[in-house]
């Protein structure tokens, strides 16, 4: 079933869309305006020079009518910034295009990358001019949240906001504009002198003229759709109407998982705060069936810095749950901003007693009020279990999120 609701009650609510963001949203066109001939063939003969056959400005690949499960009912997509073919297709191009870095060797992709779920393998990732200070997040299924702000610290108020963000830090791509960097304007005088940005950008906006708001809009519509809902979750959730029920298509070892992740626990809070009976919780911050962080969140005790004897007490978002690992069980890079755990059950040691510091007065409250969870080594196991099926396979080799360019 095609689910394209936008929900934009809550989005006006939350403040994403108003009357007063109009201007931050140019429009979109599916159109490409009159060219002359000759004109027309240099920007196609551009186009086949850097893509070959990989995109095809009159069959362009589906981003804007995917499919979605009715049951999904977060999407933090804005009213003005729709995903468009067009414009999916453009931020596709600017994803993987290293033109966007300073020095032309890092593009968005080289820190999320589509073989892990669009995220990186690396502890901290490398820029131009050194290494991020936490790890990159995963993308995948960035759109299906309530929360619409972006990053670890949510200092991005939109997706939109977020694209441009690293291509304008001095480390990560080096536009920065002080200190000797390159500026924004330098970046878009680049743009405009690469011939297939002309084609690409008219294609999306019904001109050439390139700006940072219009990158912004393209780079997240590309980012929102990238979707993941073809895991063995999302077959057994299809055919009941809760979360709570039994999946025919799950083990009962799998079965147990899930009902451990949706109950909450029961808390001997006279005693220490131990749990003595119940699930353990993890749906109260990592809701299903989008399995998003939930807004409103503190941070989850983990408050190490890479490489730094410092503390980070200021993580409150993280990315989805689903696709942690690949379809074969092996994790697509490290895990929490640190990179600090590296396995499945790591965080499921992490979450059983976590660690309570007066260094942390940040630490949230639904994991401060707990002790110790008390989860059995079977326990641990079924939810375990119960992760791994939340991972798909098509997100990993879907051509329209791959590479576009024949020689980058």
């Amino acid at each position: 079933m095609k689910n394209k609701k936008l929900f934009l009650m809550p989005l006006i609510a939350l403040g994403i869309v108003s009357c007063q963001n109009d201007a931050l949203y140019e429009p979109i066109s599916q159109a490409n305006p009159g060219l002359s001939a000759l004109s027309s063939y240099k920007m196609s003969n551009a186009l086949t020079a850097a893509f070959g056959n990989n995109i095809d400005l009159n069959n362009l690949e589906n981003y804007s009518d995917q499919e979605v499960p009715s049951y999904i009912i977060q999407d933090n997509t804005p009213l003005l910034n729709p995903v468009t073919d067009a414009g999916a297709t453009l931020g596709r191009v600017l994803f993987y295009d290293k033109n966007l870095s300073s020095n032309n060797t890092v593009s968005c992709s080289s820190c999320h990358k589509q073989e892990l779920a669009f995220g990186d393998n690396n502890i901290a990732s490398q820029g131009v001019n050194g290494q991020t200070g936490r790890h990159s997040m995963r993308l995948v299924n960035a759109r299906f949240s309530l929360e619409s702000r972006f990053f670890w610290d949510e200092r991005a108020a939109s997706l939109e906001a977020q694209t441009t963000m690293p291509v304008k830090d001095h480390i990560e791509m080096g536009f920065s504009g002080i200190n000797g960097d390159l500026s924004v304007n330098d970046l878009i005088t680049r743009l405009k002198g690469l011939p297939y940005y002309q084609e690409l950008f008219t294609k999306a906006y019904g001109s050439s003229n390139i700006t940072e708001r219009k990158m912004q809009n393209a780079l997240a519509q590309f980012i929102r759709s990238i979707t993941s809902f073809d895991s063995k979750y999302d077959q057994g959730r299809a055919k009941v109407l809760s979360d709570f029920s039994s999946f025919s298509n799950f083990t009962a070892e799998e079965n147990l998982g899930k009902k451990l992740f949706m109950e909450i626990p029961i808390l001997n809070l006279l005693v220490a705060g131990d749990r003595i009976a119940g699930g353990l919780g993890c749906a109260g911050c990592h809701g299903a069936p989008e399995f998003s962080m939930a807004p409103i969140s503190s941070n989850n005790g983990i408050i190490n810095i890479i490489n730094s004897n410092g503390i980070d007490i200021n993580v409150t978002k993280s990315p989805s749950l689903r696709d942690l690992v690949n379809s074969t069980g092996a994790s697509n890079g490290p895990m929490m901003h640190s990179g600090l755990i590296t396995t499945l059950e790591g965080v499921v040691d992490h979450y059983n007693k976590v660690p309570k510091s007066s260094q942390n007065p940040k630490l949230d409250l639904r994991l401060a009020l707990s002790n110790n969870l008390r989860i059995t080594e079977k326990e641990k196991k079924a939810l375990v279990a119960f992760l791994k099926t939340l991972s798909g396979k098509n997100v990993y080799t879907d051509k329209k999120w791959s590479n576009p360019f024949i020689n980058q």
